[in-house]
């Protein structure tokens, strides 16, 4: 973080890890350009918009529609500090013989392609320097049974850090991602009813990760891909 208020774009804003991130740049003071495909989303997890927060409607997967959220952030803010492409999805089930064309755009269009057209939007306007900060998945490290396309596109996103780091080290501008295991949200306690969330990791740890990544201290990162995983 800058000495002055940092201006942190975040991309699914309104989901769980959003939020959280979203809430821990904010009580460090810096100013929040949040990213949604819907209005009423960002309203129901945050309330309404502010002196140093700001709602920007964007689907991720039109590269107009991102251009527009990041020029709305330098009109209002001046500078983008810090992205943070947290909009993503996952999906399984199949074998990656069996698995479909669609699940395959669907899992690349929301884990990669949203977050190149968040990058082509932002890196031209990071002037002074800035902080990338991705996410990928602890599963990207190792292909698993029946998740191969997401796998792969997880993979992807550690290995465009990787590119974007030694692309822009030298204009000041860190990029890295982060590795969590399984996220504790309401979503996954639902869909997994049988496990111990005890030992999933909770949004507000993730998000103190996300925090360090873009501080001073971090400075000298580059490309590192962070696994995130609970204590217990």
């Amino acid at each position: 973080m800058t000495p002055t208020a940092a201006t942190v774009l975040v991309t699914g804003a309104s989901g769980n890890l959003g939020r959280a991130v979203a809430h821990a740049f904010a009580e460090r003071g810096a100013n929040l350009v949040l990213i949604d495909r819907r209005l009423e989303r960002l309203a129901a997890a945050f309330g309404g918009e502010s002196a140093s927060r700001i709602f920007a409607i964007a689907d991720l997967l039109d590269r107009t529609q991102v251009e527009a959220a990041a020029r709305t952030a330098i009109e209002r803010f001046g500078r983008i500090d810090v992205l943070c492409n947290i909009a993503g999805g996952f999906r399984m089930g199949t074998q990656v013989h069996e698995t479909t064309d669609g699940d395959w755009d669907f899992l690349f269009d929301i884990n990669v392609r949203t977050l190149l057209n968040a990058v082509r939007a932002v890196v031209p306007r990071m002037n002074a320097g800035g902080k990338i900060i991705n996410v990928g998945a602890a599963s990207a490290q190792k292909g698993v049974e029946g998740m191969g396309a997401y796998c792969a596109a997880k993979s992807a996103v550690i290995r465009i850090t990787e590119a974007m780091a030694a692309e822009l080290r030298e204009k000041n501008i860190n990029v890295n991602c982060v590795l969590p295991t399984i996220i504790d949200t309401p979503e996954n306690r639902a869909a997994m009813p049988g496990a111990d969330p005890g030992r999933w990791v909770a949004p507000d740890d993730l998000a103190q990760v996300f925090v360090f990544l873009a501080s001073p201290a971090a400075r000298a990162i580059h490309g590192a891909a962070v696994p995130v995983s609970a204590l217990s």
